[in-house]
């Protein structure tokens, strides 16, 4: 059954299928092409609720999977859900968990019911059906949950794949089934390897039941980037419209444009957090590694045209102090200017779409990044 959607398309590209929207949702609209910073345990590692907002985040992603296992949804719903447990009343994206069981899969045994697995905390055992997913996510609050899905390695073969893949579709039509009339939005998964015209059945299933939104998954689990990016191109033209496409768990600066380049509105990856705390920094030229030698007296902010907090008010010199010292506001200053970058370079793309400049935009920053 074909569902109202809450998204609403802006503008576009006329040289590529760049797109720009809004998606609607209970807690307001967030504009695409959007990246959303990881905030799995109910926390964006390093960095405040209010900090997000001054950089600009309009929505975060928080997980299904960790969250069920600690502290557990009961209480978060309890606490008011999600938004009130963690300060945050923008929009909320939960990952359903399936990829935490897929990288898990040590620990995970999948059936048609769903997946049973032992937890990474305490070795306790635990079960999580497409209904329990849909479930936990509505204790959640989140504004738009996903459906739970069967993540295929890289590479499988090809009868796996269709094992996987119609597993996959099975849930979907569970998990809608099992969704309550709560106006939380419901995305579901596609699923189908590096197989086109499995990709392109998963579609045709999903569409068929019904959807919010549609998101690629089971992508950047290993395959070369250009395959990656193949799949993404020939999937995203299948997909309705008129309904949010979100590419799931990418990825680098390049794969953002890349993405959006290809018909992509939302994206999220704990890159930009994760390479903060690891010292790497993101920049209009390129990647900053900060412990290098070369920063020990460098004056400079890490990127001389950042208006962020951090670029603003600290030196390359004092963030490798920070980082070679291993205090706590080196996570804290990194964090908040790699997602100032994300953040906005997402701005910038949107701009870009809104004056049909995209492809302008895009040579641009592959330019700057060749002159370094």
């Amino acid at each position: 059954m074909r569902r109202p959607s809450p998204f609403r398309l802006l503008g576009r590209s006329s040289r590529s299928q760049a797109r720009r929207g809004e998606v609607l949702t209970l807690h307001g609209a967030f504009q695409t092409p959007v990246f959303m910073p990881v905030g799995t345990q109910a926390t964006v590692k390093g960095i405040t609720p209010e900090n997000l907002k001054d950089l600009g985040a309009e929505i975060i992603l928080a997980n299904t999977y960790h969250l069920f296992v600690r502290p557990g949804h009961e209480l978060v719903e309890k606490m008011g859900g999600l938004h009130r447990f963690m300060h945050w009343d923008r929009p909320i994206l939960t990952d359903s968990g399936g990829f935490q069981i897929y990288s898990l899969r040590d620990l995970a045994t999948i059936t048609e019911q769903g997946a049973g697995f032992k937890s990474h905390l305490d070795g306790s055992s635990l079960f999580l059906s497409p209904e329990d997913a849909v479930k936990v996510q509505e204790a959640l609050g989140s504004d738009i949950m996903m459906c739970l899905d069967t993540c295929i390695p890289y590479p499988a073969t090809r009868e796996e794949t269709v094992d996987a893949t119609a597993l996959t579709h099975r849930w979907a039509q569970r998990s809608r089934e099992a969704q309550k009339e709560t106006g939380q939005l419901l995305f579901g998964i596609v699923q189908g390897g590096m197989y086109e015209d499995l990709r392109a059945q998963a579609v045709e299933d999903l569409v068929a039941i019904g959807f919010d939104g549609y998101a690629l998954g089971g992508l950047s689990v290993g395959e070369p980037s250009d395959v990656m990016m193949e799949v993404t191109a020939k999937t995203a033209m299948l997909l309705p419209e008129d309904f949010p496409r979100y590419l799931m768990g990418v990825g680098t600066p390049e794969d953002l444009v890349e993405g959006v380049y290809r018909g992509i509105d939302m994206f999220d990856c704990v890159m930009p957090t994760r390479n903060a705390r690891n010292g790497m920094l993101f920049t209009s030229t390129g990647r900053v590694v900060i412990k290098n030698a070369r920063y020990h007296d460098d004056p400079l902010p890490v990127d001389e045209k950042c208006d962020c907090y951090t670029c603003r008010n600290y030196s390359r010199a004092y963030l490798r102090h920070l980082y070679m010292a291993r205090e706590i506001l080196s996570s804290q200053l990194n964090t908040i200017h790699n997602l100032h970058y994300y953040v906005g370079l997402m701005s910038d793309i949107r701009e870009a779409i809104e004056e049909d400049r995209f492809e302008e935009l895009r040579e641009n920053f592959y330019r700057k990044r060749k002159a370094t």
